[in-house]
């Protein structure tokens, strides 16, 4: 595999296509970090880390919407890809829908989203963009 992020991105939206209600994933730092914005941003219900012999997994409880069965995640996309890697510096950070949605930075902070970005002054590889 060559790009486990986009991997870690089609296997979430794979699973809101087809309905599912838990999804799991071989473990990260990385996914692990993109995991937890996703779960404290409110796209996700929660997620765990099972601990395995072979490797690690996360196990991701998709979020929909109640009446209408709706994923809470309308589109989840890479952007920055190991053959071309996207950075934004603090003054051009991306705005996702006009702010409705996010964009998940790696930093020398971490992982964090683009509002944290803009609050803490630092820039990163923009890796996926979340609405």
């Amino acid at each position: 595999m060559t790009d486990p992020i986009a991997d870690f991105l089609t296997r979430i939206r794979n699973a809101y296509m087809a309905g599912k209600k838990v999804v799991e994933i071989p473990s990260s730092k990385m996914k692990v970090a993109i995991t937890k914005i996703l779960c404290e941003k409110g796209y996700i219900l929660s997620y765990k880390v099972v601990e395995g012999t072979p490797y690690n997994t996360i196990k991701i409880a998709l979020k929909y919407h109640p009446q209408t069965k709706m994923a809470a995640i309308k589109k989840i996309q890479r952007v920055s890809t190991p053959g071309m890697r996207v950075y934004a510096d603090v003054d051009n950070l991306p705005r996702v829908l006009n702010g409705l949605g996010i964009a998940v930075l790696s930093t020398s902070k971490g992982v964090i989203t683009d509002k944290e970005a803009k609050n803490l002054n630092v820039g990163g590889e923009v890796v996926c963009y979340v609405y």
